[in-house]
């Protein structure tokens, strides 16, 4: 499928995993992908990726946290390029281990929820006015089930984070609709990066698998498909919700 031909997209978050994923997945169907990151030499290797797809790619280093630095961002896109036809916010992550909401310190706080969904606010504020403008775009949000779910394994200040996510996507996309500009958000459970490959044990890999109806964890090929979806005309008609992408794991 071509779904993306003459469409350009900006990817924040591409250095790796999910974001790297979403970039390729994109360019693989025909757009071209601004490639978003904070680690020059990470987002230099992303663009080489589109690159070999036959697409173009922009390099672009922000701190998403930082408005003047998101202004500028916008800024060079849009200068090289204009307003993008699809944006995916997929930067973020998290620092803190699980633990207790009493041992989470303000300033390990803060910095979980500027990462998450600060991130995502100042995204939103700089890419729907030129969407607005033109009449048509379409953002694509990342959370985590996290969101949803009380785990203890899930760090608290991510988990709120991300669940701020959710309801900053249906808000923007009941403000942006009448200009015709679409918001969705994906929701992935447990993603086999390769930060989680080096990161979780073999065993602990298989326990978290046997808790999915599917029986395996996800892959970064998995969530990047659903974006691709959410982004595509395919899902013309789909706005401010979440998609739950967890190998049948459902999360209320």
């Amino acid at each position: 499928m071509q779904r993306f031909t003459g469409r350009r997209a900006l990817v924040t978050g591409a250095s790796r995993g999910i974001g790297r994923g979403c970039a390729v997945a994109l360019a693989r169907e025909g757009a071209d992908v601004a490639v978003h990151g904070r680690d020059a030499a990470a987002v230099s290797a992303t663009a080489e990726l589109v690159r070999t797809q036959g697409r173009q790619a922009l390099q672009l280093l922000a701190d998403l946290t930082d408005e003047d630095a998101v202004d500028r961002l916008r800024a060079d896109l849009e200068a090289a390029w204009g307003a993008p036809d699809v944006v995916v916010a997929c930067a973020g992550g998290s620092s803190v281990r699980p633990g207790p909401v009493q041992d989470i310190t303000p300033e390990q706080w803060r910095r979980e929820v500027d990462d998450n969904l600060t991130s995502v606010f100042l995204t939103l504020r700089a890419v729907l006015p030129g969407m607005e403008r033109r009449g048509s775009g379409v953002v694509v949000t990342v959370s985590s089930t996290a969101a949803r779910l009380p785990d203890p394994r899930s760090p608290a200040a991510y988990a709120a984070a991300k669940a701020g996510v959710e309801h900053l996507t249906a808000l923007a996309a009941a403000q942006a609709g009448p200009s015709g500009v679409r918001v969705c958000c994906v929701s992935p459970e447990t993603v086999m990066s390769e930060r989680n490959q080096q990161q979780i044990p073999p065993d602990v890999q298989e326990q978290l698998a046997a808790e999915h109806p599917l029986r395996r964890l996800g892959t970064v090929e998995d969530v990047a498909a659903a974006v691709a979806y959410l982004a595509s005309d395919d899902a013309g008609w789909v706005s401010g919700t979440t998609l739950t992408v967890a190998g049948g794991a459902v999360r209320v």
